[in-house]
């Protein structure tokens, strides 16, 4: 009598799969990346809902949260934004465009450079961010939940260590 098996996973049916119809290739990779790839939909999903509790998008989340993270007064260039939040500066207009619109950030000329602008948070903007960044922690913690503590630190040194391999630190 064989012992019941627990049921295979999305990633675990695929590699099956391939398996069956590739013997020739090694698909374990595809077990940590599939894997990594597929947790990191489920997450963006139960992160982007918090998001929009609070009317923003990911992009307007991270800007609003980079201005936040700079100390007072709150502001920052648009380059650095850009690269904090690793997108085009053609991008990054957009998303100032809309937060702007809505109150959250302003724009003015850089004192110390007269070709350059300056982004702050408007107290608008800041009372925002204050609020969603909070909801964003009580969330991150809800979803790690499941993983004991220790569990979720040997995580945490190992995508460290991959990350740090992937794209050194500056």
């Amino acid at each position: 009598m064989t012992e019941p098996t627990e049921p295979l996973d999305h990633v675990a049916r695929i590699q099956a799969e391939w398996r069956r119809e590739r013997p020739d290739l090694d698909v374990s990779p595809q077990g940590v990346i599939g894997r990594l790839h597929r947790v990191g939909v489920l997450l963006s999903d139960q992160l982007d809902a918090v998001y929009q509790r609070f009317g923003l998008s990911e992009g307007e989340f991270d800007v609003l949260a980079a201005l936040r993270r700079a100390g007072d007064p709150f502001e920052r260039a648009p380059g650095e934004l850009a690269a904090f939040t690793m997108v085009t500066t053609g991008a990054m207009t957009k998303r100032l465009d809309r937060l702007e619109a809505a109150g959250l950030v302003t724009r003015r000329p850089s004192a110390v450079d007269g070709r350059g602008r300056v982004v702050a948070l408007t107290p608008a903007g800041r009372a925002l961010i204050d609020e969603a960044f909070a909801a964003h922690m009580r969330n991150e913690r809800r979803m790690l939940a499941d993983l004991s503590a220790d569990e979720a630190a040997k995580l945490e040194e190992l995508l460290t260590t991959w990350l740090a391999r992937l794209e050194p630190p500056r």
